[in-house]
């Protein structure tokens, strides 16, 4: 596959190379080993969640998960983001049990992306998470929202190595 192909991650051992992720609403995950050996960059929207895509990266790393630190970053908080039942279903018992709770629109719920992605970074194995408090919607001097913009631009999230 080529260096460039579209991905929801991507992921280094080499300096060089810089892993990124935009968002505007959605959760970046930024992953590094303790050793900082590798870094990866990951996209996590409820597709992503759904799709297990922290796993997957999680499972890239060549060494423990428990060696791993992830830092989430912003995020739509759940007070924002109202999802629908084929959310709901796409995302799981497990995931709704954690992510989910009742909104005030019957067949609703909101989602907390960040809690959902700290549960499934745990349930790989990574105990070290930090982050996923801001809120894109909610500050809107500092962030982009596409759910509370529409026409929005996008921001980015960053990790590489360098040289030693």
């Amino acid at each position: 596959m080529p260096e460039t192909a579209p991905a929801d991650a991507s992921h280094t051992t080499s300096a060089g190379p810089v892993c990124v992720v935009q968002t505007a609403d959605c959760l970046p995950v930024l992953l590094c080993s303790r050793k900082g050996d590798w870094v990866a960059a990951a996209h996590a929207g409820w597709k992503g969640i759904a799709a297990n895509v922290l796993e997957a990266t999680v499972r890239a790393y060549p060494g423990l998960p428990a060696d791993l630190l992830a830092w989430l970053g912003p995020v739509i908080s759940a007070e924002f983001y109202e999802v629908d039942e084929p959310v709901r279903e796409a995302l799981g018992e497990g995931l709704s049990s954690v992510a989910l709770r009742p909104s005030s629109r019957a067949g609703h719920w909101l989602l907390d992306l960040a809690s959902a992605a700290t549960w499934q970074l745990e349930q790989a194995g990574v105990v070290d998470c930090f982050g996923g408090s801001w809120c894109t919607f909610r500050d809107e001097r500092l962030f982009y929202s596409h759910r509370r913009d529409r026409t929005t631009g996008r921001m980015a999230a960053l990790i590489w190595l360098e040289e030693r």
